[in-house]
């Protein structure tokens, strides 16, 4: 079953899905597994293995939704005495368990493949992201010339996203070459769950860009949700200093520093 269940926790981190690991690390007396015993909790409260079934098994699922809510694992103590006393069993031990939130790396998706976007995919493989890298080009979006890139999509970018659907720990970095595809590719953008969404251009072309949006009746308090422009104020100039730039401020995202 242990097997069972590591297979299921990898398949789970490759989808880019949270799960979070109960084990039973130290029992007294009469429990109802013994240590060592496993279960897989995954954010919507399913489960796959147990770890004693009863009150216990749903407090410890309980308490796995919020481990993977803060992040963080803890351990968690039950004495299965007395239900009256608000014990979760009556066999007479204790039970201790750790629970392991296990998180996806975090993923930038690339929209835009030109001198920036490649910069941006080469720092964040660097740095440790998951890469996603789209041009609707198709000469553009060669995974041989994409090496840093863990996925790379072309053709409509609502089918990418339908294959690849951004997560609550996905950023998206729209580095695209005209106005043209922004006011096309965003709105496809903001539908999704993305944790950011960055726009790389100047002031004035975000600024005639939303009114556009506007006029064509897209909701204004969603366009909120655009960070344009995109990145942290280093003068940058170059392609390389760009992607400093754009990464640098996702990270102070991700860190609650921005």
């Amino acid at each position: 079953m242990e097997q069972v269940l590591i297979r299921a926790l990898l398949a789970a981190l490759d989808r880019g899905d949270a799960v979070a690991m109960a084990t039973v690390v130290s029992t007294s007396r009469s429990v109802p597994r013994h240590a060592g015993s496993k279960m897989l909790v995954y954010p919507d409260g399913t489960t796959l293995g147990t770890i004693g079934g009863g009150e216990m098994e749903a407090r410890v699922i309980r308490e796995s939704l919020a481990c993977l809510a803060e992040g963080r694992p803890r351990l968690v103590d039950y004495q299965l005495v007395n239900p009256a006393q608000g014990d979760p069993g009556v066999c007479g031990g204790e039970v201790r368990l750790y629970l392991e939130p296990h998180m996806p790396t975090p993923t930038v998706m690339v929209i835009g493949c030109g001198h920036v976007g490649r910069a941006v995919i080469d720092l964040a493989h660097w740095m440790g992201f998951r890469v996603i890298a789209y041009d609707d080009r198709p000469d553009q979006a060669e995974p041989a010339s994409l090496p840093h890139a863990d996925v790379v999509v072309s053709g409509s970018l609502a089918d990418a996203l339908l294959e690849h659907p951004p997560t609550t720990d996905t950023h998206i970095v729209m580095v695209t070459r005209n106005m043209a595809l922004d006011l096309e590719l965003l709105p496809v953008a903001i539908a999704t769950s993305a944790r950011t969404i960055g726009l790389m251009g100047s002031k004035r072309r975000w600024d005639t860009t939303r009114e556009r949006l506007i006029g064509m009746g897209f909701d204004s308090e969603a366009l909120g949700r655009v960070r344009s422009p995109i990145g942290v104020e280093l003068n940058a100039e170059t392609p390389e200093e760009i992607a400093v730039s754009i990464l640098a401020e996702v990270v102070g995202l991700r860190r609650g520093a921005l």
